[in-house]
């Protein structure tokens, strides 16, 4: 997994499959669990930020109709989020400094935030239903992963209208970076920041270490190359429901992990469906799915 992939389609798609068994065997991908009420697992501590003051301007994030919701199995469409903050808490952070580690976004409303991670599956009903629904989320892809199949073009039609959902760093090749040294580290966070900025014009501003390791050295190389926020995670979607890091279940400002999984990692669960038993677990909690752009 050290290495990038290069050549024919066939060849990368070969790799992934062989990059996704350790995957599936690691705090990366999780437990293939069924039930809530868990702890999660591989996000280490990270500092607290003060929440920010909400806003006065309405949320300008699209709302999809009932009817959409339906054709997904859910019984109602999620609650409009809440005006985003009017401050982020990357704002005032200086260029090249180490960038804040966020494991859970400081905020008294009931809103949790979706990420994606590695892009394996490829799903284009998830494209379907991420566009019906309006669904916010966070991207955080790896190079040799994204790159297989039918690559990057998946992922640009989950961006939604106005780029709604942001692509971010997740390294080149999915190594635990406290094993590499700091160049090594530099070459798999920065390698990756090149890569999306000559496909998408910029820099990410928000990055993930594969298994949530990192060390002081990932923070100084993803500072130097444009990084504002190291993103952890709170909750861990399995199948049918999630696991949590503290308690048996979401509290606000939760951001949950997930990945671009296929039946092949869900036990013939489709990604489509698991995200239906994602939202209807965040819903059923009282809570909404908000941008974590818009907040970090």
């Amino acid at each position: 997994m050290s290495s990038r992939i290069s050549g024919p389609v066939s060849a990368r798609a070969a790799v992934a499959g062989a990059l996704l068994l350790p995957l599936l065997l690691t705090g990366c991908f999780g437990s293939s669990g069924g039930s809530g009420g868990k702890k999660a697992s591989g996000a280490p501590s990270s500092r607290t930020e003060s929440p920010a003051s909400p806003s006065p301007a309405a949320s300008s994030q699209p709302s999809a109709d009932a009817a959409a919701y339906r054709r997904w199995g859910l019984d109602k469409p999620l609650a409009a989020p809440p005006a985003p903050p009017s401050a982020k808490l990357t704002d005032g952070l200086r260029a090249g400094a180490a960038p804040k580690v966020i494991r859970r976004v400081p905020t008294s409303e009931k809103v949790v935030f979706l990420t994606f991670d590695d892009g394996a599956e490829k799903d284009p009903g998830f494209v379907k239903m991420a566009e019906e629904l309006k669904l916010p989320f966070t991207m955080f892809l790896t190079d040799d992963i994204a790159r297989a199949g039918t690559g990057y073009g998946y992922f640009e039609k989950l961006r939604g209208e106005g780029g709604r959902n942001s692509i971010n760093n997740h390294t080149l090749s999915h190594p635990n970076l406290r094993t590499l040294s700091a160049e090594a580290q530099q070459r798999e966070i920065c390698g990756q920041q090149d890569v999306l900025e000559k496909r998408y014009g910029s820099k990410p501003p928000l990055f993930r270490p594969p298994y949530g390791n990192y060390n002081d050295a990932t923070l100084a190389a993803a500072g130097s190359c444009g990084v504002k926020a190291l993103v952890l995670w709170e909750a861990t979607m399995q199948i049918n429901d999630m696991r949590y890091a503290q308690g048996g279940e979401l509290r606000p400002g939760d951001i949950v992990l997930a990945h671009f999984r296929g039946p092949s990692e869900l036990k013939g669960t489709t990604m489509t469906k698991m995200v239906a038993n994602m939202l209807r677990s965040i819903e059923r909690q009282g809570f909404t799915v908000a941008r974590l752009e818009d907040y970090v």
